[in-house]
């Protein structure tokens, strides 16, 4: 089934699957469920698609009190980790914490090799397959076997996991609502004199430099011909880390402000103190009002920064703190924004939202509003009564390289 190039995009796919006769079994499913306290767990088995690389595995944390419409969060880890250790950092940084209050899927990818690829054209080509490709379906699992939403899926990481999450932004917008990334490199960087898919030594050392419009075409180029809903990003990176070089900050502040259609200087720029740090933080507002890029830099910051995926401004940024509702905030705030009947798009040829407004074209489907990012296409409302129809249902029922270790970043 072809993917339309709007709003719509694979959630409306995935919520028209959820229909295949899964929904009274999920329901039983989630009736039946033992009472034990949620755990970490390897999913073994069902969410490969046949053109994973075998290195990839999937972990999953499903709270007790998870809920069909569950929002979701993939978790990446770093060169050198695992599945548990991220998932222990986000237990630090008050994430689990929260998808226990709240009821979020986690989602927790698994590489065997040190490094995530984030390199070879496979994985930096929408629907290409390579590892983006692999955690793509890992999602595409967990919205069919939890009936979570597609609408709110985000995804957080560090190092390594942070290049994961600015390439699956870009690799695929139509997936993912937002991110948050801590000491990543922008989507393409790695790339350069990548002869193992494991180390870049350009990029990590800041020598892979390029104009915003080079970066945001290189972006743009991971999904060709793509103008639908870009989604907002978090960028977290220590200007003393010798790791991964602070140039791919400003590096990566080049992209995404090209990609969404704006110039390199902040909406606002303030200092923020966090556990007696001080951050500089730079905002980029689109017209509706979201914030759509958030850069923070510690002054002395150590790779990762000193509150490595920490919770604390990521889940805010994704609204997660206080809206669990089925649209994300960024789509309902652009929709509103153009009265409620639609949404609007940026500058042409940059899938933006800080440019020029279209106008709104009536969207019939409340589950997906169409946001600022969107180019809005008219589309049928039939498929949002089978929608809603099936919601009811489902209510009611070691670093880098290949055994070669030269340092280990967290």
């Amino acid at each position: 089934m072809s993917l339309r190039e709007n709003c719509l995009g694979r959630a409306g796919v995935y919520r028209l699957a959820l229909l295949g006769g899964i929904s009274m079994g999920l329901a039983s499913l989630l009736v039946d469920a033992p009472a034990s306290a949620a755990q970490l767990t390897q999913v073994p088995s069902g969410w490969q698609q046949g053109t994973e690389p075998t290195w990839v595995s999937m972990h999953e944390y499903a709270p007790d009190n998870l809920q069909p419409g569950a929002s979701i969060i993939v978790l990446v880890h770093y060169c050198g980790g695992g599945a548990q250790n991220i998932f222990m950092q986000a237990t630090t940084g008050g994430i689990v914490e929260l998808a226990d209050e709240k009821g979020i899927l986690l989602v927790v990818p698994q590489t065997f090799q040190n490094c995530w690829d984030v390199s070879t054209t496979a994985s930096l080509t929408h629907g290409g397959g390579g590892d983006m490709g692999a955690i793509v379906h890992q999602v595409e699992y967990a919205i069919m076997t939890h009936g979570a939403n597609a609408d709110r899926v985000y995804v957080m990481g560090t190092s390594s996991g942070g290049m994961v999450t600015q390439a699956l932004l870009a690799v695929y917008p139509d997936v993912f609502k937002g991110g948050s990334e801590f000491a990543g490199v922008p989507a393409g960087c790695w790339a350069v004199n990548n002869l193992d898919t494991q180390w870049s030594v350009p990029c990590a050392n800041g020598q892979d430099t390029h104009t915003a419009q080079e970066w945001g075409d290189m972006a743009r180029a991971m999904y060709a011909g793509y103008t639908g809903f870009r989604p907002r990003i978090q960028l977290w990176h220590g200007d003393a880390d010798t790791t991964i070089s602070p140039v791919n900050q400003t590096e990566a502040i080049k992209q995404w402000t090209n990609i969404f259609g704006f110039t390199t200087t902040a909406t606002t720029t303030t200092t923020e103190t966090v556990n007696g740090r001080a951050f500089r933080r730079e905002q980029w507002v689109d017209s509706c009002g979201s914030v759509v890029i958030d850069a923070w830099t510690e002054p002395s910051g150590p790779h990762g920064t000193s509150i490595n995926m920490n919770g604390q401004f990521s889940m805010p940024f994704f609204g997660l703190d206080t809206d669990l509702g089925p649209a994300d905030p960024q789509v309902s705030r652009c929709a509103m924004a153009a009265g409620g009947s639609g949404g609007m798009a940026g500058a042409a040829g940059a899938g933006a939202i800080g440019g020029t407004p279209m106008t709104p074209v009536t969207d019939p489907d409340p589950y997906t509003p169409p946001g600022c990012s969107c180019r809005v296409v008219a589309r049928s409302g039939v498929g949002s009564a089978f929608v809603w129809t099936g919601l009811v249902a489902i209510g009611g029922g070691t670093l880098f390289g290949r055994r070669r270790r030269v340092r280990r970043h967290h």
